[in-house]
């Protein structure tokens, strides 16, 4: 028995009832986990010398060289987000702003060791920290035409493409609980990070929330 064989999602067991649940149309609304996302903790000075240093040679295989990017941004494969909310996707990765100094970067199952390593590499002995997050949270899909009327139900900001698009993020409250927000696409999909304690209600909520997008519109 392998590692991976012992693994267990928070909603792995929700798989087919989250498929049952999801509708297509006009209305669609879809659900699913993405478990086991790589999830990297990054906090530095975003002018220092790590982020905004001399030209660097790319330090991840297959990504061109950063340029005039600092050692963390050729590292990544693109600059640091600096406006807030904001998401940079470098090939596989996505890089989100969660504070003036801090960031999640997001990646593939199997990455966060290899990514970290690479990234504390970057920072050298300068002011900061990169910590492994992985347990920390699943991640939850929302995607269809309806799935930004399912959010607004819970979600106290303003989701109307004018103020959140594709590229933005935000850490907020969906159903009283805490999320990462990040809106994927125009669809619109999203992906909502969540801590495994709290994966269950937010599931439930969410299911309870789609419900009505399951069955045709009411007519007068």
């Amino acid at each position: 028995m392998t590692a991976d064989t012992l693994r267990r999602s928070p909603l792995g067991h929700l798989a087919d009832v989250l498929a049952a649940h999801s509708t297509g149309g006009e209305r669609g609304v879809r659900l699913r986990e993405v478990p086991f996302l790589a999830q990297l903790d990054l906090q530095l000075h975003p002018h220092g010398p790590a982020a905004m240093g001399a030209p660097s040679p790319s330090l991840r295989p297959g990504v061109p060289s950063g340029g005039g990017w600092g050692r963390i941004a050729a590292t990544l494969g693109s600059p640091l987000p600096t406006d807030p909310n904001t998401v940079t996707e470098p090939g596989d990765l996505q890089v989100l702003w969660l504070g003036p100094q801090e960031w999640l970067v997001v990646g593939p199952d199997g990455s966060a060791p290899a990514t970290a390593e690479l990234l504390r590499a970057a920072l050298a002995d300068e002011p900061g920290s990169v910590v492994d997050v992985c347990a920390n949270r699943t991640t939850l899909e929302l995607a269809g035409p309806a799935a930004r009327l399912v959010l607004e139900k819970g979600c106290a900001l303003d989701l109307h493409p004018r103020a959140f698009g594709p590229g933005r993020c935000a850490q907020t409250l969906l159903g009283k609980v805490n999320v990462i927000l990040h809106q994927v696409d125009a669809e619109p999909t999203y992906r909502l990070l969540v801590r495994g304690s709290f994966a269950q209600y937010l599931t439930d909520w969410l299911l309870d929330a789609m419900e009505e997008y399951r069955h045709p519109p009411l007519t007068a």
